[in-house]
């Protein structure tokens, strides 16, 4: 995939601490299966400002983050939540931050947008709208 910088430079993003960790473990596990998925999403977390978990903004896409965004200049929106491979589920718009699009989001905030490139080789810049956090059990 490779996460690409033209037109548009790399927007600073956030990840909590406990969530970098598990990544870089996640991502360290899959370089055997997925290589180029694994190294962007170790690149994407390495580049990431790490911040303790309680401090990391609510505005800023995490795991289990649903989040509204657009592609392809606005003509295309959707809703999903960000999640770990295991509990993907495109039906369900359950999308696996070890999926192209999964990594390009993770760690921005609304507003922000990158440019990525699709598992077919086509560039496409991303524009997160909107992120909502999921529910704190009591």
């Amino acid at each position: 995939m490779h996460i690409q910088t033209s037109p548009i430079r790399e927007p600073e993003i956030f990840v909590s601490d406990i969530e970098s960790d598990k990544l870089l473990s996640l991502a360290n596990g899959a370089l055997q299966r997925a290589p180029e998925l694994a190294e962007d999403l170790i690149e994407e977390i390495e580049r990431a400002t790490v911040v303790a978990d309680s401090e990391l903004p609510t505005s800023v896409v995490r795991m289990g983050s649903e989040v509204a965004f657009e592609t392809d200049d606005g003509r295309r929106r959707r809703r999903v939540t960000l999640v770990y491979p295991g509990e993907a589920d495109i039906a369900q718009d359950r999308i696996s931050v070890l999926t192209p699009i999964g990594t390009a989001l993770i760690g921005l905030s609304a507003g922000q947008s990158i440019t990525w490139v699709t598992r077919d080789g086509r560039e496409q810049l991303l524009t997160v709208l909107a992120v909502e956090q999921p529910a704190v059990p009591a």
